[in-house]
């Protein structure tokens, strides 16, 4: 953030982790006919990564149409002493905002002065729940099971890599949940087999937003990048989901595919940068063309070994 306003650039680290989550978040509400701002959501992990997301959710919550305060308490951040607060002694600026007020955890029972993960699912009833916290294994069956519990259609994004620190596996999940969990990972992996039903388990990588950002900046001559344009990325993301299909229970295209969607990506953010004055105005059709003259494909030539 320290030089955004100076020059055209973005953290994709932060930025683009939070805008492939959030828009991988809007397609599985939308799977379930719900809103963001509807759920209840936990992370396990509150760096920067974790953090990112969770103020990218807020912002995509007041688009819905609900205040700040009210998005930000539908969040409940877990970190080393446990679940934070606003009178936790010590915190950062950047862990400070999304701290949970005293008030709304008042009424919990819990077993020490701060809530463990356990007592967080068990007393904030959570419909989504995200893993940064590079701890594999923290979702256990127990933690599951009591999220499934009180929600028939869980949100489980266990999205730390390599997948030797995964939260939980996927195939540990479906059991769990009966095959109701809808799942993003941070690492590949195969299908799921349950039951004798297939489910694919989205990979939640950046690489379905950056491309897309990087073209529009190259193509339409874009001279900032901004939190809503990151938006309109995780929304086109979205928008692309194969659940919107009856039946198809994809909840992220392939990447195989991103092609199309980095040129769907760079023509909406494009887009928003000209209604915002920070890239010169085009036609659409001149806009479209740009982004086919910037777009590389690597293509290879054939070589062939010959004697000198």
């Amino acid at each position: 953030t320290r030089y955004r306003d100076e020059l055209c650039c973005f953290n994709d680290d932060i930025q683009g982790t939070a805008a492939v989550t959030v828009g991988s978040l809007l397609a599985a509400c939308r799977a379930k006919q719900q809103t963001l701002s509807e759920q209840t959501i936990v992370f396990v992990g509150a760096g920067s990564a974790g953090c990112g997301i969770a103020e990218q959710i807020v912002s995509q919550m007041m688009t819905e149409g609900t205040s700040e305060m009210d998005a930000r308490k539908r969040i409940f951040m877990i970190d080393r002493p446990g679940l934070l607060t606003q009178s936790l002694p010590g915190l950062p600026a950047f862990q400070q905002k999304l701290a949970q007020l005293d008030l709304v955890c008042a009424t919990w029972n819990i077993s020490g002065i701060n809530a463990n993960l356990a007592e967080v699912i068990d007393n904030a009833k959570p419909t989504v729940l995200i893993g940064v916290s590079g701890q594999a294994g923290i979702f256990t069956e127990a933690i599951i099971k009591s999220m499934y519990s009180h929600c028939p259609k869980p949100i489980i994004f266990p999205l730390s890599n390599p997948s030797k620190q995964i939260e939980a596996h996927p195939q540990e999940i479906i059991e769990w949940t009966e095959g109701n969990a809808l799942i993003a990972t941070g690492s590949p992996f195969t299908p799921i087999v349950y039951e004798g039903s297939f489910y694919p388990i989205a990979q939640c990588n950046n690489s379905y937003i950056f491309p897309g950002l990087g073209l529009a900046v190259v193509a339409a001559g874009i001279e900032r990048i901004t939190d809503d344009m990151l938006m309109t990325a995780s929304e086109v993301l979205a928008e692309a989901s194969p659940m919107t299909t009856p039946g198809n229970q994809e909840l992220l295209p392939p990447l195989v595919d991103s092609a199309t969607l980095s040129k769907k990506i760079a023509f909406e953010v494009a887009k928003l940068a000209q209604q915002k004055k920070l890239a010169p105005e085009m036609t659409d059709s001149a806009l479209l063309q740009a982004i086919e003259d910037n777009f590389w494909l690597p293509r290879y030539r054939e070589y062939q070994r010959v004697n000198v």
